[in-house]
């Protein structure tokens, strides 16, 4: 289940406020300026469903994401337990880092947690299959898709070359519940 925890920078031990509800969740991001929306495919999906079949059962979102954020490129990411490089993928993440261009996610199956460090707040969002997530560039964050990753999701991209993790050296990820402590 989608979930939003608003935490202080300065205490991951409880959170400020909780949400559970799509609605709620995107307007608590949309107050700081970050995008959430929830999908439903216009054609039926199965586990064995490739990148084209993927990217066409979502090609209207697509397209009007495209036309909003000047994104160029589409294309789906996924994520199996058995993946060769999970362990190494998942620490690079773990700690938290700005893009010099926006990071969208449209998870289509499985999940992740997406930490947002906004002012003094850390906005911790489980993203689950049907939820999209906008992050603005240069928004400091960091992600957790666990020890045992499932998931796939799309991703837009302005200039697919140019998309780099630049790593901020803040401890802060340490300091917040883990994607286990979600699910």
């Amino acid at each position: 289940m989608t979930q939003l925890r608003i935490y202080s920078d300065r205490d991951g031990s409880r959170p400020l406020d909780e949400f559970g509800d799509g609605e709620a969740i995107a307007a608590a991001l949309r107050h700081v300026g970050v995008r959430f929306e929830q999908w439903s495919a216009h054609q039926p999906l199965t586990a064995a469903a490739g990148q084209e079949d993927i990217l066409a059962a979502y090609g209207k979102e697509i397209e009007r994401l495209k036309r909003e954020g000047g994104y160029l490129t589409a294309d789906v990411i996924r994520m199996q337990p058995d993946h060769p490089q999970r362990v190494e993928l998942r620490q690079k993440f773990l700690a938290e880092h700005i893009h010099t261009e926006d990071e969208v996610r449209f998870f289509v199956e499985g999940q992740g947690v997406f930490y947002l460090h906004l002012g003094d707040r850390v906005y911790a969002t489980l993203c689950t299959a049907g939820d999209l997530i906008g992050v603005p560039a240069q928004t400091p964050h960091w992600f957790d898709m666990g020890e045992a990753p499932q998931f796939a999701a799309i991703r837009l991209f302005c200039n697919p070359e140019g998309w780099v993790a630049h790593f901020t050296g803040s401890p802060i990820a340490q300091s917040f519940p883990s994607y286990h402590d979600f699910v």
